[in-house]
């Protein structure tokens, strides 16, 4: 597919690309491989071949949810390394 100098500045203006003009002809000979390539894909015969949703098989190790009692103020402040009276102290991240 050949992409013209139209289609890139709509292309890039979509994406909010930002590209100089003198590197719009080698921008344009490349995305026009990409789609031949990706074009080439419908020759493929693909009869039978169920789609992909995932690229892997596996699944997330779930717990199963049950009731519990969370933890109160108190016995929270209890665990933390450093308490200030009803709060929890951490190291300062901004100056």
């Amino acid at each position: 597919m050949k992409i013209d100098r139209e289609l890139l500045h709509k292309t890039a203006h979509l994406a909010r690309l930002h590209f100089r003009e003198e590197d719009a002809e080698p921008m344009m000979q490349s995305m026009s491989e990409i789609l031949d390539w990706v074009e080439s894909l419908n020759a493929l015969d693909t009869e039978g071949v169920e789609p992909l949703t995932h690229m892997s098989f596996e699944e997330n190790a779930m717990r199963e949810d049950g009731k519990h009692v969370p933890l109160n103020q108190e016995a929270a402040l209890k665990l933390a390394p450093k308490p200030d009276g009803e709060f929890f102290r951490v190291p300062r991240v901004l100056d």
